[in-house]
């Protein structure tokens, strides 16, 4: 699962998460991991554009990033980007605008310095992800909490039990680094949910110059 992936390596490790916004915890009967579900459990996929998602952007962060799908390695564990300069999707699970938490990782920086999802952490809410297609569908998405959790501890039910309606998880690795197994001891995970009428079939100029004016 997410919670146990090594998403950065040893380089510039990313600024402190702010954690920010309110989480409700709970009780919900649902797959504990995005890797227990299969390719058909697209539920509410419906409102989802058709095709697979190719860019994310996150002005406030200055990422503008190719996005890539990800399956599962053989133990199970979601599988992440060979590119520290893009991000993976997983595409086992919900896609971005479909009922439920679509997953989105990426490193937060290598053996070179900042990777795509460095200032992940800095998120606040109210800021903005958009998710777009080759098409020129997007799908805008609206930050309302952010949290650091250990990886020893990952609530994984919390990050990936089911929702009311189309909301988004954003995963890099964060809080220290362990030499001895090179990897960070935590995850930040940014939490947001579709911002209203945010599926625009064929006009993401347009969604994005309503996003610049703050009609997003």
């Amino acid at each position: 699962m997410v919670a146990g992936l090594a998403l950065g390596r040893e380089g510039q490790p990313g600024p402190p998460a702010r954690v920010s916004g309110t989480l409700i915890d709970r009780a919900a009967t649902v797959s504990p991991s995005p890797a227990s579900k299969t390719a058909g459990d697209h539920t509410g996929a419906m409102r989802a554009p058709s095709g697979t998602p190719r860019r994310i952007t996150i002005r406030r962060i200055h990422v503008d990033a190719g996005l890539v799908p990800l399956g599962v390695n053989s133990d199970g564990t979601l599988k992440v980007p060979t590119d520290f300069g893009v991000a993976g999707w997983y595409r086992l699970g919900t896609k971005p605008g479909g009922r439920g938490p679509a997953v989105i990782v990426g490193h937060v920086d290598s053996e070179s310095g900042p990777a795509v999802f460095y200032r992940l952490g800095t998120l606040t809410r109210g800021d903005l992800v958009r998710v777009a297609w080759r098409s020129g569908a997007s799908v805008l998405f609206r930050v309302y909490a952010v949290r650091e959790y250990a990886k020893a501890s990952f609530p994984s039910l919390l990050v990936y039990g089911e929702t009311r309606g189309p909301e988004l998880r954003l995963i890099t690795c964060g809080g220290s680094f362990d030499a001895e197994t090179g990897h960070y001891l935590d995850n930040v995970v940014v939490f947001a949910r579709m911002a209203p009428a945010a599926v625009r079939q064929g006009q993401a100029s347009r969604l994005a110059a309503d996003t610049t004016r703050g009609r997003g």
